[in-house]
């Protein structure tokens, strides 16, 4: 559970931003996405044989340089 603490002289806006930035790190709201939706397992498979494809062609790409 990310928590800040804030100082008497930190604005509002300063700490609402470091909250985001360990709420990101923290993977929370990627976490929410993945399970806003029902996947079947099928679905999930292909995306991330798709997923597997893209990375390794971008590899290729980039040591091809």
């Amino acid at each position: 559970m990310p928590s800040v603490r804030v100082s008497d002289s930190e604005s509002f806006e300063n700490a609402l931003r470091r909250f985001k930035k360990q709420c990101e790190r923290e993977g929370i709201l990627s976490g929410i996405k993945k399970r806003e939706h029902y996947e079947k397992p099928g679905v999930k498979r292909k995306k991330k044989a798709i997923a597997a494809c893209k990375k390794s062609y971008k590899r290729m790409r980039l040591a091809l340089r």
